[in-house]
């Protein structure tokens, strides 16, 4: 099982941290120790001091696939949820200062909370999805899927022109603006639509 993250999607994020928006899908790996499930709490680690909450759309990929066309992408994906990819920032910077790899900053343990996930048949349209996140009752992020620089048929050419896809592999589409801080003692919410999806705590 494959975890993607794709980076740089929403123009507003990227504006925020200040990046170059890219020409094509700025892919990330996550490994499968990242993940967190069931609304788990989420325990600070004590290799960072400034990771930050990032709330997506996952999809679930589910048939094998390379190459794959785009007006095929959308049958490679039967599932969608939300994700929170958490990132140790500073770790993150560091590393980019020396122009060295950031896998540690998004792959360590737990950084990848996801929630159950349902037939995409359960939306009218998943080109305009309303998602968010709030901390402490707070609203920190709010995104539609209509905003998304590439969108899921570009994401799942991109990557399968490179790496084959395979059942149960998880995509994490990007973020919207808004980024920040996790404190322990937060609580955070994700929501998709009218549907909680997502609520947990930081230890």
């Amino acid at each position: 099982m494959k975890i993607f993250g794709i980076g740089r999607n929403y123009a507003e994020h990227i504006q925020e941290l200040k990046n170059e928006t890219p020409d094509d899908p700025v892919i990330f790996f996550k490994p499968d120790t990242a993940l967190l499930r069931n609304n788990d709490p989420f325990y600070y680690p004590d290799f960072s001091k400034d990771i930050h909450y990032e709330v997506e759309i996952v999809l679930r990929i589910c048939k094998n696939g390379k190459n794959i066309e785009s007006k095929f992408a959308r049958t490679y994906f039967d599932q969608i949820g939300i994700g929170i990819d958490f990132t140790a920032r500073d770790l993150q910077e560091k590393a980019k200062e020396k122009g060295l790899p950031w896998a540690i900053a998004k792959g360590f343990n737990h950084s990848a909370p996801i929630s159950e996930f349902y037939p995409v048949g359960d939306f009218k349209d998943l080109d305009n999805l309303e998602f968010g996140l709030e901390i402490d009752g707070v609203l920190k992020q709010k995104g539609n899927t209509s905003m998304m620089l590439f969108g899921y048929d570009k994401i799942i050419t991109y990557i399968s022109k490179f790496f084959m896809l395979k059942i149960g592999d998880l995509i994490f589409t990007g973020t919207p603006k808004g980024v920040g801080p996790v404190k322990i003692g937060n609580r955070l919410r994700a929501f998709l639509e009218d549907k909680t999806l997502l609520d947990f705590e930081v230890k």
